[in-house]
């Protein structure tokens, strides 16, 4: 579905504009420094921000970074966060290419990765945030032990995701295939809330970072890489996650 056009955007954004880094390669390697926070988060692909806020809410001791490039989702993801009172998030109107001029090598400790476009056909497969291209990119910007958490309602996308988490010598740690059977299980996402509400079983993945993990030279062109069942979440002009 296409999120629709927000009114007001230009002073809704301006409202929100001490929660918004619009230079962040001039905070590249020192997110921290004159903070008392011991860590910083990572969330790719924000949305509307329900997940965001909850999660920085939860941890007070760590800065999480939201990132989203459809502005007309992050309005909404900060005011949420400003009527909430979290103060320990921050947010990029950034795409995920653009990481790796936002943070140093090491600076991130938790990626989040929550129910992205599943990019079905093959030929596409190279723009999945859980591609090879992109991990080893997050493998770059965590450290030893840093983790990938990574969320999503689609099956074909989930069990693809954790070949090329193993395939990329990551580790997992945690693996769920039915997140919310016994009840619900950490902090949901808009899209979550509605896909558990239709009985639909969302999947959860923890990959963490180890020795083995590839971090560089260019992967190898995907092929045969096309999701059978994949249902894309969002159309052109959608955040590519949430």
């Amino acid at each position: 579905m296409r999120m629709r056009k927000k009114p007001n955007l230009v002073p809704r954004m301006e409202r929100c504009a001490a929660l918004l880094e619009t230079n962040p390669e001039e905070r590249l390697g020192g997110w921290l420094n004159g903070t008392e926070y011991k860590a910083l988060h990572l969330e790719i692909g924000c949305g509307k921000g329900r997940f965001t806020t909850a999660a920085a809410g939860s941890m007070s001791d760590t800065l999480l970074i939201a990132l989203e490039r459809v502005e007309d989702a992050i309005v909404v993801a900060m005011e949420r966060a400003l009527e909430a009172e979290v103060g320990n998030v921050r947010f990029l109107a950034k795409d995920a290419k653009e990481l790796e001029a936002c943070f140093a090598p090491g600076e991130l400790s938790r990626i989040y990765i929550n129910f992205c476009d599943p990019w079905p056909k093959s030929r596409d497969a190279k723009h999945r945030l859980t591609s090879p291209f992109f991990l080893r990119s997050y493998a770059r910007l965590l450290p030893i032990g840093g983790e990938i958490h990574f969320k999503t309602d689609n099956r074909p996308l989930f069990d693809w995701s954790l070949e090329q988490l193993e395939a990329e010598g990551w580790t997992l740690k945690e693996q769920s295939f039915d997140l919310h059977r016994d009840g619900i299980n950490g902090f949901m996402t808009d899209y979550e809330a509605k896909f558990h509400a239709e009985g639909v079983p969302i999947c959860r993945t923890v990959a963490v970072r180890t020795e083995a993990t590839r971090f560089d030279g260019v992967p190898e062109r995907l092929r045969n890489a096309s999701l059978a069942d994949a249902r894309a979440n969002q159309t052109e002009g959608v955040s590519p996650c949430e």
